[in-house]
């Protein structure tokens, strides 16, 4: 029989700091949902979610399981604020990015999500929720420089094809 207290404890709620994952991740989550959209479709929008969800999701399996590079949380389980982590930030960024990106725009854009970026995975370090074992900004931050000027705009490209 399952109880409320395997269900709190499965879910991670009492792990410090767990307040700025969930916040962070209904903020962008609501926001790529009513933002006007400009230069995402929802049908991008929902391409944009499924494909950068899951790789946020090999990632964590990849850094955070099998290299144990970082810990959201408690290590041994994937709780809440994990789960909303993987699942929403990166899907929610991307979705929001891609939605401002223009020829015109690719660099300040691409510096201003790298700092968005930077910030939030400071901020869960800031309030004990994140945890690095060897995992560092000197990773993070070209990290991020790939995804936002590279690989996202390879994403639309790819999406935006109709052959």
């Amino acid at each position: 029989m399952i109880s409320l207290n395997s269900i709190t404890r499965n879910l991670d709620l009492h792990a410090q700091g767990n307040w700025l994952p969930i916040v962070v991740s209904l903020v962008l989550f609501l926001y790529a949902l009513f933002m006007p959209k400009k230069e995402l479709s929802w049908r991008d929008l929902y391409i944009t979610f499924g494909i950068i969800g899951y790789f946020a999701w090999i990632s964590d399996s990849v850094l955070g399981k099998m290299l144990d590079l970082v810990d959201f949380g408690n290590p041994k389980i994937t709780g809440i604020g994990e789960f909303l982590s993987y699942s929403l930030i990166p899907s929610s960024l991307a979705v929001i990015f891609l939605n401002y990106l223009k020829k015109t725009n690719k660099w300040i854009l691409t510096i201003l999500f790298i700092i968005i970026s930077t910030l939030i995975e400071w901020g869960m370090r800031k309030v004990g929720y994140m945890k690095v074992h060897g995992w560092s900004f000197f990773i993070s931050i070209p990290l991020y420089f790939v995804v936002f000027s590279f690989l996202l705009p390879i994403h639309r490209k790819i999406i935006k094809c109709r052959d």
